[in-house]
């Protein structure tokens, strides 16, 4: 005879805990697939296997495999936004740009398979996410140059064009997570030790800085 006692159910709270732990572990999967597959070559099932999740979990959150690409890239994007918001209260560049260079070498030390995909994405002239890129990006692109000219105009630093400085703190800055290889076998065929990052974001900082004029003596 039918056990007629009700089927446990999680409590709500813990329902909760659960979804953000698997949400997490698939994420973090996709991240790590994406960066070495690529979007083509990626799959669900590859995604399922790496974060040890049945296959219909990652349906049941993401639908496709488009949707999840897109999550993972706006996931990375929106960390490297919050990585800016030291420009906004700044009262000069060297001490907003510095904290940029710093937040965003941690976000390559990280988060370097985010950093990758994103890469990846734009270099083959963003399939999936060029509309990202001709709305967020572009907006929050001018408003950054905006504050550097207003640096350059108060005569904080010296005057170079702000896109082109951007250009130049994402390429050094995120280097150091899409040639992590590089890095790593150039350093003895091991990753950098806490005290090496520390020094190089202290070496990028005084080499950018200084080059733009916001360091005293500069």
């Amino acid at each position: 005879m039918p056990d007629p006692s009700p089927i446990p159910r999680l409590k709500p709270g813990r329902r909760s805990e659960n979804r953000r732990e698997n949400q997490r572990l698939i994420l973090a999967a996709a991240e790590k697939v994406f960066a070495e597959a690529g979007f083509g070559g990626a799959t669900m099932q590859l995604i399922a296997d790496m974060a040890g999740l049945p296959k219909a979990n990652l349906h049941y959150y993401f639908a496709t495999k488009e949707e999840l690409y897109r999550r993972v890239v706006q996931d990375i994007f929106e960390i490297w936004l919050h990585a800016a918001d030291s420009f906004d209260a700044a009262p000069d560049p060297a001490s907003g740009i510095g904290a940029y260079i710093d937040a965003k070498m941690e976000i390559s030390r990280r988060h370097p398979a985010g950093s990758k995909v994103w890469a990846s994405e734009v270099m083959h002239g963003a399939p999936v996410i060029q509309d990202y890129l001709e709305t967020t990006l572009r907006e929050w692109t001018g408003g950054r140059a905006a504050l550097i000219q207003g640096w350059i105009d108060a005569g904080k630093m010296d005057p170079i064009d702000p896109q082109h400085l951007l250009y130049m703190l994402w390429a050094t800055t995120q280097h150091y997570a899409d040639f992590g290889h590089q890095i790593e076998t150039l350093n003895g065929g091991a990753p950098l030790t806490e005290a090496q990052w520390q020094a190089a974001k202290a070496s990028v900082k005084q080499i950018i800085l200084r080059g733009i004029g916001a360091l005293p003596g500069a």
